[in-house]
């Protein structure tokens, strides 16, 4: 475990019972307190992705944008929201997925992406992978390709990396 993860993992408040019984919330706000640290994450993500042919950076809403777009800015490529339904205003294309307890629909501007620019798609969770699966698929369906994943947390008990299938993965804490 690397020192970033040990650091990273001691300041993540779990909070018991959140949204719903039996539920263990991974709560990232202390870390979006705490300047210094939260800079050291955007800098792991960027040492990972600077040597790699890196188009543009998607942020799954709204905890995404918080990574997202510091990433973005610090490799030079644009950002560009994956939001919820009814939340963009410009021409969209949309994706719906089930989730553990109803269903979502995600949406991005039909202009965000061209064919052939490869995305990074970055979140603070990966949890059972419907956002993340679904958010690839906008990103596919725009003619991008997913060239990486990254989370700051992946809960790897709940195998969301299999929603997204065979695909470069960054996940700075895991917990198995």
């Amino acid at each position: 475990m690397s020192d970033l993860t040990t650091e990273v993992e001691a300041i993540i408040r779990n909070v018991p019972d959140f949204p719903k019984p039996g539920i263990q919330f991974k709560d990232i706000t202390p870390l979006l307190s705490d300047s210094e640290l939260l800079a050291k994450v955007i800098a792991h993500f960027h040492d990972h992705y600077a040597s790699k042919k890196i188009d543009v950076i998607v942020g799954v809403e709204s905890r995404g944008f918080l990574f997202g777009i510091p990433l973005a800015l610090s490799l030079g490529v644009p950002f560009v929201p994956a939001r919820k339904k009814g939340k963009l205003p410009a021409d969209k294309i949309e994706y719906s997925y089930d989730l553990e307890y109803g269903s979502a629909t995600l949406e991005m501007h039909r202009d965000a992406i061209t064919a052939g620019q490869r995305v990074v798609i970055i979140d603070d969770l990966l949890a059972t992978g419907g956002t993340a699966n679904a958010t690839g698929q906008l990103v596919q369906q725009l003619g991008g390709e997913v060239a990486s994943f990254a989370f700051v947390i992946e809960l790897g008990f709940l195998n969301g990396r299999q929603a997204i299938g065979d695909c470069d993965v960054l996940s700075l804490i895991n917990y198995s």
